[in-house]
């Protein structure tokens, strides 16, 4: 029998961070995958994703050429291109991570691993043993009793980024990150797309200003939105699919080629061993402490399977922080309050702390600070300015308590949020850094001054 010091179940941005971490401060490590190194995120998920909507985004500036003062004659686009493009993107991925692996000097094992006690695996017939097992299988598509899969007309992501033609019509039902990149990627391409969401706002973990003006974009474009509204029933038999949805005015019946079930994740902890080892688990979900240790010593559980939030960046902190405790390292639990959530659809979403709505909720007397896009220089010259940067104080001691942004590339800002909150940052302390102009950047700034009543581009 094999023996490690350490074996992660589970190559995903959790799995693989963490081993590579776990191999950085000296412990012989083993990784097993059943599938592709990287997981979902880098085969079916983040990665592949972020591929298409670039394709749709280039797209988008074919069809808007003129708008640059541009004349393209002639442009087509190439759904099953796009989609090998995309496969691609993820393939190039997947190989990283096995360089890394070796790089690192990481025994992978390939195959379906199963927990059993005594701080051993099972892989397909194979016993490996360790002083401690990190299990980070992750989660995948859930499935509605009134919206069964087949993997034709009612899909998941997995098919959604494979499709073998582009359809001409699509619901996509749910609207969270998932559910809106796609909704965005093929009405780019040019399918009719009608988003459901049972919920009175789509994107609803978002500040309600951000949901409102992402309907207002969508709805911009051509996307038909749906909210309070819920599929109750589906009727497969004929060439495409009808779904019955209800509002409050009543029933509906919608027509498309396909629909995609994105209403959210359902974790991997099936037939894994979980029971036989005696691993307590609660609503479908893994319970540890504040350094991801089981109920059973020697067994940890990071990422999609525990219940902080299910983002891929998440998983890999939660890893990092698991092995660095185990090496006797000095950690701080992982502040849950302080993670950054980015959607990746046009315009995109980032945000990070409380909304409006729960600062409010929470007691807070807050001073709420917004910077609209329109007034940007950089954006009214990149031809994109839907959108605003909000950030949210509190009055009295004057701590950011939230910040939500809806534009063109805010993912890629939020992060100034996020340190700032981490260092304990002030409006006035934001106020007085200068932000370099013109820059989309700068809209942080001019929200905080905003909240002061400093403002001077608006």
């Amino acid at each position: 029998m094999s023996k490690y010091d350490i074996i992660v179940l589970g190559s995903g941005p959790g799995g693989y961070v963490t081993a590579i971490r776990a191999s950085q401060l000296g412990f012989k490590t083993a990784i097993v995958e059943k599938e592709n190194l990287g997981g979902v995120c880098l085969n079916w998920g983040c990665i592949p994703t972020k591929a298409l909507l670039k394709s749709a985004q280039v797209f988008e500036y074919l069809k808007h050429a003129e708008d640059y003062g541009l004349s393209v004659k002639e442009y087509d686009k190439d759904f099953n291109a796009v989609v090998k493009r995309s496969r691609g993107v993820a393939d190039g991925m997947s190989k990283g991570i096995q360089f890394l692996m070796k790089k690192n000097k990481i025994d992978v094992i390939e195959g379906y691993g199963t927990l059993k006690p005594g701080k051993k695996i099972d892989v397909d017939g194979t016993e490996y043993s360790a002083d401690h097992i990190i299990i980070a299988t992750g989660a995948r598509s859930r499935e509605l009793p009134n919206l069964p899969q087949d993997g034709k007309k009612v899909i998941g992501y997995r098919q959604a980024m494979t499709l073998p033609e582009q359809p001409k019509k699509m619901i996509v039902v749910g609207s969270g990150a998932i559910g809106v990149e796609f909704a965005y990627f093929y009405n780019s391409m040019g399918t009719e797309v009608t988003i459901v969401e049972y919920l009175p706002n789509i994107v609803p973990v978002e500040d309600e200003d951000v949901s409102k003006q992402l309907e207002r974009s969508f709805k911009k474009i051509g996307i038909n939105v749906m909210t309070s509204a819920e599929v109750t029933t589906i009727d497969t038999s004929g060439d495409g699919v009808k779904a019955t949805v209800k509002t409050g005015k009543g029933e509906e019946v919608l027509e498309a080629d396909i629909i995609l079930s994105a209403v959210g994740i359902k974790t991997n902890i099936e037939n894994i061993g979980l029971e036989d080892v005696g691993i307590a688990v609660d609503r479908d979900k893994v319970l540890v402490n504040d350094y991801y240790q089981t109920n059973v010593p020697g067994y940890y559980a990071i990422g999609d399977i525990t219940p902080g939030q299910a983002l891929a960046h998440v998983a890999s902190a939660e890893g990092i922080l698991c092995v660095e405790k185990i090496a006797g390292m000095h950690v701080e639990p992982i502040d849950y309050g302080n993670i950054p959530g980015c959607t990746y659809a046009s315009p995109e979403i980032a945000s990070v702390g409380l909304t409006e709505k729960k600062a409010k909720e929470q007691g807070y007397d807050i001073k709420v600070g917004k910077f609209p896009f329109s007034a940007s220089g950089k954006a009214s010259a990149a031809g994109n300015k839907d959108g605003f940067v909000k950030v949210i104080f509190d009055a009295k001691y004057g701590e950011w308590l939230g910040c939500h942004m809806i534009g063109a590339g805010v993912t890629d800002m939020i992060a100034e949020a996020v340190l700032g909150r981490k260092l304990e940052t002030t409006g006035h302390e934001v106020l007085k850094a200068i932000h370099p102009h013109p820059t989309m950047s700068e809209a942080v700034m001019e929200a905080v001054a905003a909240a002061y009543d400093e403002v001077i581009h608006i």
